[in-house]
């Protein structure tokens, strides 16, 4: 299933799991290499270089909830994905939020202040977008600064 949404977006937690296909070298992360996680043949869930984190675009998994509930759906992938690579979101460093219907702003931003209570807000964008699943309300893209020390036990 994908999202077309300016490039091709697709859903981290709906498809099936993926193998983690960045290096087994803790030191891929200063090197210059990139790891790569949860690929597929046409896109990887999350990419490691240079110290940052860059996540696909995140849709909700079940889409009978609500815009409020989907936010929280997709906030919590974001979070495992920042985890495995050694992040959270205290180290967001851009978000950009796509909304299939401007409507939802107040619901999803409900969901994401209560994320990100205790933590200092990353630049955001939220746009207008139709999204490639009409069940869909919201989509997030998120860029996340890694801590060297703990990204480097991602690779392991």
């Amino acid at each position: 299933m994908d999202c077309f949404i300016f490039a091709a977006m697709t859903p981290t937690r709906n498809a099936s799991p993926r193998a983690h296909h960045g290096t087994d070298d803790s030191a891929s992360l200063t090197d210059g290499r990139i790891q790569r996680f949860h690929v597929t043949a046409r896109y990887s869930d999350m990419a490691v270089y240079g110290g940052v984190a860059y996540l696909a675009g995140q849709v909700p998994v079940d889409t009978s909830a609500d815009p409020a509930g989907q936010t929280a759906q997709v906030l919590q992938q974001i979070d495992a994905l920042l985890a495995e690579a050694g992040s959270d979101r205290g180290r967001l460093l851009m978000a950009t939020v796509y909304l299939a219907d401007l409507g939802d702003y107040d619901a999803m931003n409900r969901a994401w202040e209560a994320w990100l209570a205790g933590v200092q807000a990353p630049p955001r964008a939220t746009v207008q977008a139709r999204l490639a699943d009409p069940a869909w309300k919201v989509e997030i893209v998120v860029t996340a600064a890694v801590a060297r020390h703990t990204a480097a036990r991602a690779a392991e």
